[in-house]
């Protein structure tokens, strides 16, 4: 009976917020504990942790989660806290922090404390830095799936193909590697 009533309370809810807040959220909780599912062995594992957490209420309790808290945050905030993290990354040039916000990436030399801010813009399909006067710079735009529209060193932008020769051609035409003589 109480599991009657929480699977009919988490629909209402679900609806309800539906109509009150017109977004319908990515339920990033939810579907990271039903993806881990997935990886966790074969189909016959999976539907018997699938099964478990229906009668545990997981999926119950994700999905509400998802609903009242996370969801909101996501439509009020722009972004969702669970895609937030933070890496450290050990290169040739030092030990720099990434941070991802959902919505970009900081990066930060651990050694001189400088950052450098990416930004990703859904609508425009866009990355582009952050400069010090507050503006940003547009340096990669999707075309299309196989092409993207690179900014070079001359502050014009190429057409890419997605592929190793068209890396190679913006490289030679970036002034990254020298053309090869015929």
């Amino acid at each position: 009976m109480r599991k009657i009533r929480l699977s009919v309370a988490a629909v209402l809810i679900a609806g309800t917020s539906l109509v009150f807040t017109s977004c319908i959220g990515s339920f990033g909780l939810t579907n990271k504990v039903i993806s881990w599912n997935r990886n966790i062995g074969s189909k016959f594992v999976n539907e018997l942790v699938f099964l478990a957490f229906w009668i545990l209420p997981v999926y119950e309790v994700t999905a509400l989660a998802d609903v009242l808290v996370i969801n909101s945050i996501e439509f009020w905030s722009g972004t969702n806290p669970l895609t937030a993290s933070v890496k450290t990354v050990d290169t040739d040039h030092g030990r720099y922090m990434i941070a991802c916000d959902g919505k970009g990436y900081t990066v930060t030399n651990e050694t001189t404390g400088e950052e450098v801010r990416l930004n990703f813009d859904e609508t425009e399909q866009t990355w582009s830095v952050g400069l010090a006067n507050g503006e940003e710079l547009p340096f990669m735009t999707f075309v299309d799936t196989s092409h993207v529209r690179m900014l070079t060193p001359g502050g014009d932008y190429l057409s890419v193909e997605l592929s190793e020769s068209g890396l190679m051609a913006y490289e030679a035409a970036a002034g990254m590697l020298p053309m090869a003589s015929k």
